[in-house]
């Protein structure tokens, strides 16, 4: 037979067994879509549909009706904890988790699950047993992470620390912030139990973690402050401006309050008026209102307020200058011990120290600074960069998303 005749016949053979591959493969796919329940594919558009409610009920029948469906479990238990249906994903994954026949892969998985839905529930002890199941393997990573997070939750901070290690280790990625916020949260700890020692060794750990960690000289200068030091604690404080000039608002009334000791007020106000010329002005103001106003009076409050206000307009610094006008406008209290005084005063009413027309701009100055105070009560929070979590109060750990250092040490004006 030459070449041309046999190719000739093995053409149609190949083109026959082609076309047999493709209607078994036809049948087989037409065959796995109608053994999957129409309740499967109800879940998915309710998912589509954004209706979990519906989608939990479609999927939990598909469950009943093939309890092998181990991917779809695993889906369904995520909806319950998402839903914050704890009790619910723990039974889910739980049923899978002691399935004789569930492979290994996926009895991790669902110990890993079950892990976090413990910790969802409040059941810390359960939760850092399941992990601890998984501390090898695939899932040792993200349950290392999940524990850290447990430790965190439960102020374990020497647990938390060697999580952070292991962590740092087995991916490669940075915890020195973290690290060295767990080594400050036992330094106040310490400080808590008066072991200021411990508190200082544990500081100087966190700085050894992240030399950048502000938080770490802030509370070295409590401890020389409460022993004190106040020079030391000085040293401390205005420090960290070589670190980060935008954390010195954190400090700026405990400088005041060491100059105050060591009776140098003066240098603690040329401090203050010196970085209200830069960008930290707003978180400063108030600071330097207080101080000002205690040592060379309203007068010198009002003027510093007015020349603030020419170099950077805000509704702080205008409430701030109506405070030091109101305070210019009102009457001077009656010196003490002075019985004649007293006994005249009893006799006939007092003059007010003011005419008419002064006492007309003092109520016009009075309601324009209730004003100011009512629209900039809720105005100045500190916001987190990374969930967007607005507080009065500086946090080193957001309360939104539990993140360290995502705060900035700058309040912002803005209406919400």
């Amino acid at each position: 037979m030459t070449f041309e005749t046999w190719w000739l016949l093995a053409l149609p053979i190949v083109f026959g067994l082609g076309w047999m591959a493709a209607r078994l493969d036809l049948r087989q796919a037409i065959s796995e879509q109608g053994a999957l329940p129409r309740s499967y594919f109800k879940g998915l558009n309710f998912l589509l549909n954004e209706q979990p409610d519906k989608a939990i009920d479609a999927f939990v029948e598909v469950a009943r009706l093939d309890p092998e469906t181990t991917e779809l479990h695993f889906a369904l238990g995520a909806l319950f904890r998402r839903r914050g249906e704890t009790e619910r994903a723990i039974r889910v994954h739980q049923n899978l988790a002691t399935r004789p026949d569930l492979p290994e892969a996926e009895r991790e998985h669902a110990l890993f699950e079950l892990g976090q839905d413990y910790l969802r529930a409040g059941l810390l002890d359960r939760a850092e047993e399941s992990l601890r199941n998984l501390m090898v393997g695939p899932y040792a990573a993200s349950a290392k992470t999940v524990l850290l997070e447990l430790y965190e939750v439960e102020k374990e901070w020497n647990k938390a620390i060697d999580a952070a290690r292991e962590l740092q280790t087995l991916s490669g990625q940075d915890y020195s912030v973290q690290i060295a916020q767990f080594c400050c949260e036992l330094a106040q700890d310490a400080l808590q139990r008066k072991q200021p020692g411990e508190a200082v060794s544990w500081l100087e750990q966190a700085l050894r973690e992240n030399p950048r960690n502000v938080r770490a000289p802030i509370l070295l200068g409590d401890v020389a402050m409460a022993s004190g030091d106040a020079p030391a604690a000085l040293r401390h404080w205005l420090g960290i401006e070589q670190q980060d000039a935008s954390f010195l608002p954190l400090v700026a009334d405990r400088v005041v309050k060491a100059y105050r000791q060591l009776d140098e007020q003066g240098k603690a106000l040329d401090w203050l008026r010196e970085l209200l010329k830069t960008g930290l002005a707003p978180e400063l103001l108030d600071t330097a209102y207080r101080a000002e106003l205690e040592l060379n009076g309203p007068a010198a409050a009002a003027a510093l307020m007015r020349e603030q206000l020419r170099r950077q307009p805000s509704l702080q610094a205008l409430t701030r200058y109506f405070d030091a006008r109101a305070a210019l406008s009102a009457p001077a209290p009656a010196v003490p011990g002075d019985a004649a005084v007293a006994a005249a005063s009893a006799d006939k009413p007092a003059p007010h120290p003011a005419g008419p027309a002064a006492q007309e701009r003092a109520q016009e100055d009075a309601a324009i600074r209730d004003l100011l105070q009512q629209r900039t009560r809720n105005l100045a929070r500190y916001t987190c960069r990374e969930c967007g979590f607005r507080a009065r109060l500086f946090y080193w750990q957001c309360p939104g998303c539990n993140r360290w250092e995502t705060y900035a040490p700058r309040r912002t004006e803005a209406l919400g």
